[in-house]
């Protein structure tokens, strides 16, 4: 007589039949699939006998759902790696340990050319001026704020503008009444000569070169019939209705005693101290 060859758990015979040993006791497929067979853990199904299973570190899955967390590759024949309990493929894990762009926001992988700056990085071509948009690369920079700009746009945006033509002064430059001028901009109003450096003076808010506003703008003395410049000797000037005459020029007729500040009586063109204009 046969000794009896049981399931451990339905006691049906497995003479001739496929059987599994659990624990070191016979298990019929059907038997072992209800109460021994391991959960997968990405679809919570059994791991029947029927399938290939793979475990790591005390965890179970069916070959087809042994896959990359992120990008679902298999990874049945591929090396991997595990972070927070999911597994990864080498590529994802790379890209999951890598910095992130502070422009794009996406990861910056070994090999990527970058930039770093004030503790943030960026992909190279996501490191761009805020102005004109174009990517920074080996050129100078600048910033505002939180913001990068490339030293045109920076120039053109925060720096001082001529008040001639309105285009930015790179370098050097003239300060008149507290406004910018590039230096080939600040010229003479009538002969357009370059006044920087150069003596000038101003009426009716243009600048004049010395000749010019003496040949177009001054006033002619009234005594000497030279101009009334303000420059030099003649600083001081007498006005009287509508003439004018150097201080120096401001004298008797006949005495020529300087009247500056003092009485005189004037007959025709000429003005007179009052004794001499007793006399006249």
């Amino acid at each position: 007589m046969t000794d009896r060859f049981d399931c451990f758990y339905c006691r049906d015979d497995l003479h001739g039949k496929k059987y599994i040993k659990k624990d070191e006791r016979p298990v019929c497929v059907r038997c072992f699939d209800k109460f021994c067979a391991n959960t997968c853990t990405e679809c919570r199904r059994p791991i029947g006998t029927d399938s290939k299973e793979l475990h790591h570190k005390g965890r179970y899955w069916h070959e087809d759902c042994f896959r990359c967390f992120k990008c679902y590759k298999g990874l049945a024949k591929e090396s991997f790696s595990v972070k927070d309990d999911k597994i990864m493929c080498g590529k994802c894990s790379s890209r999951e340990d890598a910095p992130r762009c502070h422009g794009c926001y996406k990861s910056i992988l070994p090999g990527d050319e970058n930039v770093e700056y004030k503790n943030n990085v960026w992909h190279d071509s996501c490191f761009t001026c805020y102005q004109c948009k174009l990517p920074i690369r080996t050129k100078s920079f600048l910033t505002k704020g939180e913001d990068v700009y490339c030293a045109p746009c920076h120039q053109k945006k925060f720096g001082k503008h001529c008040v001639h033509c309105k285009q930015a002064i790179t370098s050097g430059g003239v300060t008149y009444q507290d406004q910018p001028w590039h230096s080939d901009c600040f010229v003479c109003h009538t002969c357009r000569k370059p006044l920087a450096g150069t003596r000038f003076t101003s009426h009716e808010e243009h600048a004049y070169c010395v000749d010019c506003y003496k040949s177009t703008v001054a006033k002619k003395c009234s005594g000497c019939q030279s101009p009334i410049t303000g420059f030099g000797k003649g600083i001081n000037v007498v006005n009287y209705e509508d003439k004018s005459w150097h201080e120096y020029c401001f004298n008797c007729k006949k005495c020529s005693l300087g009247l500056a500040n003092k009485p005189f009586v004037v007959k025709g063109e000429a003005i007179y101290c009052p004794d001499c204009a007793k006399k006249v």
